[in-house]
C-alpha cells in the first residue's frame, strides 16, 4: 500500500495530497529513511512524522487500509511508540509553562494614548521634525 494513502487512511493527514507534500518535503520518514509518497508500506514499519512547530510523532504500522474510515477504526492502524508519547507530553508541559504570547502586546510600541502621556509627562521628549532641523 502507498505511504501517502496510508497516512490519509490513518487520519494522520487531512488529505492525501497534504500527506504527499509532507513526504516530498522530508517531514515523513520510514524506518529512518527519506522516502517518496509511492513507497510501499508494510506491517511493522516505523513511520516518523513532523507536524508544525517541531511536533513529531513516531508510529508503528499495525494495519493497512486503502479507505478512510471513522477515527476509532483509523486509530487501530497504528500504535505510537512510548518515546514519542513521552516527548509529546514533555512538549505539552513546556507549552503550558511558556510565557503568554499576548504579554508581548503590552511590551511593544506605545499606543497613541500612551505616547500622548509620555509627551505630557516629559519635557525633554520632543518629536523630531524635518521642518525644525532646517533652520
Amino acid at each position: 500500500m502507498r505511504l501517502d494513502k496510508w497516512l490519509w487512511a490513518a487520519r494522520l493527514y487531512k488529505t492525501r495530497s497534504l500527506a504527499a507534500v509532507a513526504v516530498d518535503l522530508g517531514r515523513v520518514r520510514v524506518n529512518g529513511q527519506s522516502v517518496k509518497p509511492a513507497r510501499e508500506l508494510r506491517l511493522g514499519d516505523q513511520v516518523s512524522l513532523r507536524h508544525g512547530a517541531g511536533m513529531g510523532r513516531t508510529v508503528v504500522v499495525l494495519g493497512l487500509s486503502a479507505i478512510r474510515g471513522p477515527a476509532p477504526v483509523a486509530q487501530t492502524l497504528y500504535r505510537e511508540t512510548t518515546d514519542s508519547l513521552a516527548a509529546r507530553e514533555r512538549a505539552a508541559q513546556q507549552a503550558c509553562l511558556a510565557p503568554e504570547p499576548a504579554k508581548a502586546l503590552t511590551d511593544g510600541r506605545p499606543t497613541k494614548r500612551e505616547r500622548r502621556k509620555l509627551d505630557r509627562a516629559s519635557d525633554r521628549w520632543q518629536r523630531w521634525s524635518a521642518s525644525i532641523d532646517r533652520r
